[in-house]
């Protein structure tokens, strides 16, 4: 890939409309100092300085298409309290479309909270989560929502976190509609059947989620090529893209010889929410157009731009473009 055909493509991303179907969550940052060790137990005391809240899970893709240039357009479920509305006021601040949130009024909205100190989490995560499948009713509003923002979007993201809202039902719809309509689907994937994935342009699992679905560890060159292989029978066509963290990407489409994509060498500060930022990237690369290939080579290198950030974050087109050089 050439930089200069990648800085072309990135020209291309402003104003992009990109769909986004997943679990949405609010991510507390709770970050403070510690000086001491506590006398009740052996656990470190935080002295607390301030709180920040940003989208995470699919909210953070839908906020890392927005850093993007591009407008992000949500679906999702939240439940009727201040997580939500909290949730609301930060995408509002992304520029991200939250008309597609539906509320269902037995769940709470999905919170993660961190305690950050000395740019280190410390002590445990805090959730606020119901991982049960929504009602059948609330899968109609999403079904809903997606009917009608898909039409004036170029691209669409399944981001999918195994907390009810990715059911197989609603999975299914989308790609079909998407498809019905000629836009590409990028699937971050969870749990272990594939199956309600089926059509998508390119499902993206890491080495441990491949691994899961095909039921086949994957020890080298040849077991990693097997598991494509039977990811893509079982997907019915679609391309495999294999995140593999410092080993890089690697991607596979029925009757072609895979393509390797070496990670980009930086140092890692922090993990969280990188899926999110080459699934945004991805997505964003194939609603301008571009080929897949420029698509996942501009996403391996926004992951390796976001997980130098702490906490959860986005990458923007400046940064793509200063790191093309």
């Amino acid at each position: 890939m050439t930089r200069s055909s990648l800085s072309e493509l990135l020209a291309g991303f402003p104003g992009r409309g990109v769909l986004v179907l997943g679990d949405v969550m609010l991510d507390e940052y709770i970050w403070g100092e510690v000086r001491r060790i506590s006398p009740e137990a052996p656990v470190p005391v935080v002295e607390v300085k301030r709180r920040s809240f940003v989208p995470g899970g699919a909210a953070n893709t839908a906020a890392n298409i927005a850093a993007l240039g591009g407008r992000p357009v949500l679906v999702s479920v939240v439940g009727p309290d201040h997580a939500a509305s909290r949730l609301r006021e930060e995408l509002a601040r992304t520029g991200t479309d939250a008309d597609g949130l539906c509320v269902d009024a037995a769940r709470p909205t999905t919170t993660k909270s961190r305690i950050v100190a000395h740019n280190q989490q410390v002590g445990p995560r805090l959730d606020v989560e119901d991982r049960s499948p929504v009602p059948p009713g609330v899968e109609d509003a999403l079904l809903a929502a997606i009917q009608r923002h898909l039409p004036r979007v170029d691209a669409c993201i399944i981001s999918d976190y195994a907390k009810g809202v990715v059911a197989p039902r609603v999975a299914r719809e989308l790609i079909r509609l998407a498809r019905q309509a000629g836009r590409p689907v990028v699937v971050d994937p969870k749990g272990a059947d594939y199956s309600k994935y089926r059509g998508a342009t390119v499902v993206k699992p890491n080495l441990h989620e491949a691994e899961r679905s095909a039921k086949v560890e994957i020890t080298g060159a040849a077991t990693l090529e097997e598991v494509a292989a039977r990811l893509i029978e079982l997907l019915d066509g679609s391309a495999v893209l294999v995140t593999r963290g410092a080993d890089g990407m690697s991607l596979f489409r029925p009757g072609e010889t895979p393509w390797h994509v070496p990670a980009v060498v930086r140092q890692v500060f922090d993990v969280t929410g990188a899926g999110d930022t080459v699934a945004g990237t991805l997505a964003m690369g194939l609603a301008a157009r571009g080929t897949l290939e420029q698509a996942i080579d501009l996403a391996n290198r926004a992951a390796s731009i976001v997980v130098g950030k702490v906490g959860t974050a986005t990458v923007t087109c400046e940064e793509l473009r200063a790191d093309l050089g």
